[in-house]
């Protein structure tokens, strides 16, 4: 049985507990190591380096890995050497390896896993514009996430917007709904503000209306509308009809950082996520993200070895009708694979043509492809199979699926994939035929938790029925299609992985719907998010393990994952996060180790005063949650009375005569 005990242990022990057990573990490994090797390291995998000599930089000791290896699921220690694994074992097997210059760190029983690789991330464009965005993911009420955005439309100097992006929406809310346009009117008359809501619209304050040029003679663009009042003027809502291009073309009007600026705000983002435990991302490109001139930041990064996030990149068209001469401009310029272990090159994708895709915009029905998609994607399709390139490709519905799947069956006959790495997107409604044909195409499916997002608005639509196998991740995995997990962050969904886990486990939105009668195993999960998603970037055996000669990607967590109750899972964070062997965020008794913090620019910047998802028991959190005051039952914790089934609000029963107030903020 695992022992917690030390699961939360306060800052201030670190140092001396972590030196004082290292120096107890130094006397032993100096006894064990006058033994021959052989006669107590028979169970650790080791690696030798050449001539027989091991080369140690790095040893984790007294920890509680899950090691995502069926050959060795569990270990208490490692050993780390030229940014690899090369050894996995016991304590005493592993500190047999120290030299006089191993670093050595005490986990004090924390559960360690390999660190998380998200398969389908914005990660570059979302880099890019970090600083720039006020983070209403996690926030408890809309009265908090108002108050946010009041205190930072404060802050921020003119020509800038305050702009709420991605990662939330109003179920979180105590209050069950979206902000309105004189609530945004009033927390902001003069700064511009934009509040993207999902896939389906855009909240613009008067502000935001005014530089963005909207009014009464603009027309509707193809696929989007702009909401009007009784006299035609626009009112500030925004709404995808199903096309997303109407809230991503009005974002794009807003001012950009200064180069220095993003690769300041880049920095930030790959710290937040490293906070997280995401040591890896597979970029899926976007619109607005045109190679190379919007890879310079990451590619500045990138050569100053300042990366902390490794990243896998797909390129994505930007021109439609043009489709095809982006992809033969890439194939000739670009090598397959270019890179390094931090930044590479991994193919085509995830648009591949601007007629193939489905905006998945639960609030409308379920949109039909154009009669001509075929014969935009064929040739495309054809270009990439010649040349070898993998590619991936949105789709989120049966129905587009099936018109695709002709498409490559049919390259497939000309031209056999022959093992080249292609994937879909998505899939949340895919049919048993269809992952069928997928497999026997040689591809993977990557999902993500956009459910957990847009769940009951899916469930309004389509039934709650249709909703329990949507994605169905189980029936992919039994058919052995390759699997892996990931957030598309950071418009829509949020870029927290252990939001995503949650949502795979639990089976519940981050509103506390519940959707599927019954999750994935927390091992499944895991898996996912870790060696199933190496396969999406040809990096299978390379990382995604705790096993000797793949990458030394590891994280400690705050919390045991696998025993804690699932409703914890989603507040997870990491508390030492390791990325090549080296030490790349650190807090409570790691805080000694934590690399020097970056500090934020701009200053007047969201992040300065809201560093990304919101976390329980944070300054932050404490200085913005002010509710009427705690409620007699359950004091502050009215996000776990939220999602109770006890009737807190029904004042006749026990539970609301007690004295419940979590639904009076």
């Amino acid at each position: 049985m695992k022992d917690d005990s030390n699961e939360d242990l306060p800052a201030s022990s670190g140092r001396r507990d972590f030196v004082a057990k290292g120096s107890l573990l130094s006397a032993a490994a100096a006894i064990l190591s006058s033994l021959p090797v052989t006669g107590f390291a028979v169970g650790a995998s080791k690696s030798s380096a050449p001539g027989g000599a091991m080369n140690v930089d790095l040893i984790l000791f007294n920890g509680n890995f899950h090691t995502v290896d069926q050959e060795k699921p569990r270990a208490s220690a490692v050993a780390i050497g030229g940014g690899k694994f090369v050894a996995v074992g016991s304590d005493a097997e592993i500190m047999a390896l120290r030299s006089n210059t191993t670093q050595v760190i005490d986990l004090h029983k924390r559960t360690m896993i390999p660190g998380l690789n998200d398969s389908h991330l914005h990660l570059i464009r979302g880099g890019l514009n970090y600083n720039l965005e006020l983070r209403w993911e996690g926030v408890p009420s809309l009265a908090d996430g108002l108050r946010m955005l009041k205190d930072q439309a404060d802050r921020t100097p003119t020509p800038q917007w305050v702009r709420v992006v991605g990662g939330w929406n109003e179920f979180q809310f105590a209050e069950k709904r979206l902000p309105t346009l004189e609530e945004l009117n009033q927390a902001a008359p003069d700064t511009p503000v934009f509040v993207l809501h999902l896939y389906d619209r855009a909240l613009l304050n008067r502000a935001a209306l005014r530089v963005a040029g909207y009014t009464r003679d603009t027309p509707n663009p193809p696929g989007g509308e702009i909401v009007r009042d009784s006299n035609g003027d626009p009112t500030g809502m925004l709404v995808a009809r199903p096309n997303a291009m109407i809230l991503y073309s009005t974002l794009a009007k807003g001012p950009k950082l200064p180069l220095e600026y993003q690769v300041n705000s880049t920095r930030q983002f790959m710290r937040e996520l490293n906070r997280l435990g995401l040591t890896s991302a597979i970029d899926a490109g976007g619109g607005f993200q045109n190679y190379p001139d919007d890879y310079e930041v990451i590619t500045q990064l990138a050569e100053a070895k300042q990366l902390t996030v490794r990243i896998a990149y797909n390129l994505f068209t930007q021109k439609p009708k043009e489709e095809l001469a982006d992809f033969k401009h890439w194939t000739s310029t670009v090598k397959l694979h270019q890179g390094d272990d931090f930044l590479r090159h991994n193919g085509a994708g995830e648009m591949l043509t601007f007629s193939a895709a489905d905006f998945e915009d639960f609030l409308e029905p379920r949109p039909d492809l154009p009669p001509g998609m075929e014969q935009d994607l064929e040739p495309v399709v054809r270009h990439l199979v010649e040349h070898r390139w993998p590619f991936r490709l949105h789709a989120t519905y049966d129905e587009s699926i099936s018109r695709m799947l002709d498409v490559f069956e049919k390259v497939n006959r000309d031209i056999p994939f022959g093992g080249i790495p292609w994937f879909f997107d998505h899939c949340e409604t895919i049919s048993p035929k269809n992952i069928e044909r997928v497999k026997a195409l040689g591809g993977g499916i990557a999902i993500q938790d956009r459910m957990a997002f847009q769940g009951e608005y899916f469930v309004d639509r389509y039934g709650k029925r249709a909703a329990e196998a949507t994605p169905p991740i189980k029936r992919m995995l039994a058919e052995g299609v390759p699997v892996g997990a990931g957030t598309d962050a950071t418009r829509v969904s949020s870029y927290n992985p252990w939001t995503s886990l949650y949502w795979m486990v639990s089976g519940r939105t981050v509103g506390g719907l519940e959707l599927y009668p019954e999750g994935l195993s927390r091992e499944t999960a895991l898996e996912l998010f870790t060696r199933g998603s190496a396969w999406f970037s040809s990096e299978q055996g390379k990382k995604g393990q705790i096993k000797v000669g793949q990458l030394a990607d590891v994280v400690a967590l705050s919390q045991d994952f696998f025993s804690v109750p699932e409703e914890s899972i989603k507040w997870i964070e990491s508390v030492l996060t390791v990325v090549d062997g080296k030490v790349v965020y650190a807090t409570n008794e790691f805080e000694d180790l934590a690399p020097p913090t970056v500090p934020v620019l701009p200053d007047w910047s969201p992040v300065a005063k809201v560093p990304g998802h919101w976390r329980q028991g944070a300054p932050m959190a404490a200085a913005v949650h002010q509710c009427s005051g705690p409620c007699g039952v359950h004091a502050h914790s009215h996000d776990k009375a939220r999602l109770s089934k006890a009737p807190v609000s029904d004042f006749q029963g026990f539970w609301g005569a007690f004295g419940c107030s979590c639904f009076a903020f």
